[in-house]
């Protein structure tokens, strides 16, 4: 529910206040348009910018609009669920008599508390409603998985998982997992807002080149008359966060789940001692878990490069939270190793 409610509210975003900027994409549009009607009828095009303005301006009540409310109601839900899916793990923990991450099932249940907590966090500091919708994506899809495909009866463990490093390490590992689930999704919107504003960039360089002879010359079709003018008064990719708000998100949870990360694979190590006598032993998930650890390592140091921000960095967010993924789905499901207590059959 709150999937939908806060989806309906980025659809409905759509026709915000322009600024600067966008206004001018937007009478590049308008321009070309009047530019083939002018075409057609003999005459000279003529650009309102009353209507424009008019256009793209929000209707004004005396309550606030109808997708604002839905994404109100979209973030009440939200807290809601969190807090049922909260008293889940405790009374899943509490039929077990022990800590509720001990298969798949429980340990996707964790990931998405996690997740859907940090964006919580992050809505209370920085007003970012929007970010919601993009993050309950993920998070349905994971849960819907859990439950239909990776559900596991409350039952007791195997004996290699009586230990206390099950608490120590798995828990860090899903909680870092979530966090990072986060700073990936952030990093998608990026690369998608980044597309977004090079196209208005152009946009805008073949105004400043074309525009004045396209209006003036009846039917001209010159180089960019044809193409659809990008402009965030047509576009709901207008109600994305701004590039460096998003790289900021992506980058601030990155920080502090990192560290918390590389502890867990520190803990994974110890307790590998204690089962099985030896601290590695490049078991698949070990190293995909290491191939994961090594990707945020980049992505980090790439963030502080000059050379290697922006998109690039984006990119190894992305392929940081991509063998997440993998090291979830693919190794515990498909590769055999001293790892596999999915809990399934």
């Amino acid at each position: 529910m709150a999937l939908v409610c806060l989806g309906v509210e980025f659809a409905a975003r759509k026709g915000a206040v322009p600024t600067e900027a966008e206004a001018a994409s937007a009478e590049l549009r308008a321009a070309r348009r009047s530019a083939r009607k002018g075409g057609s009828a003999g005459g000279t095009a003529v650009l309102d910018r009353d209507e424009i303005g008019k256009v793209a301006a929000p209707e004004r009540r005396g309550t606030a609009p109808w997708g604002v409310r839905f994404g109100r109601a979209g973030v009440v839900v939200a807290v809601l669920g969190f807090a049922g899916h909260v008293l889940s793990l405790v009374l899943r923990g509490v039929a077990t008599g022990r800590a509720p991450w001990g298969n798949m099932y429980e340990f996707t249940s964790m990931i998405c508390a996690a997740a859907v907590a940090g964006y919580l966090i992050t809505l209370w500091r920085s007003r970012m409603r929007t970010l919601g919708f993009f993050v309950m994506i993920p998070v349905v899809i994971l849960m819907y998985i859990a439950q239909s495909v990776l559900y596991a009866e409350a039952g007791t463990l195997v004996p290699a998982l009586h230990s206390y490093w099950l608490v120590i390490h798995v828990l860090a590992i899903s909680l870092s997992s979530g966090v990072l689930m986060l700073s990936g999704v952030a990093s998608v919107l990026y690369l998608v807002r980044a597309r977004f504003e090079r196209k208005l960039a152009a946009d805008r360089e073949w105004e400043a080149k074309n525009a004045p002879s396209a209006t003036a010359s009846a039917g001209s079709d010159g180089t960019g008359v044809g193409r659809i003018a990008v402009d965030r008064t047509s576009s709901r990719l207008a109600a994305l966060p701004s590039l460096a708000t998003l790289d900021r998100l992506a980058y601030r949870t990155a920080i502090v789940a990192f560290p918390v990360f590389t502890f867990a694979v520190i803990a994974g190590a110890m307790w590998a001692e204690v089962a099985w006598g030896r601290y590695w032993g490049w078991d698949p998930k070990e190293t995909c878990a290491f191939v994961t650890w090594v990707l945020y390592a980049a992505y980090l140091h790439a963030r502080s490069t000059a050379g290697w921000r922006g998109s690039k960095a984006a990119w190894i967010s992305i392929l940081g939270f991509l063998s997440m993924i993998f090291n979830l789905f693919f190794i515990n499901l498909v590769v055999s190793g001293l790892h596999s207590y999915a809990g399934l059959n």
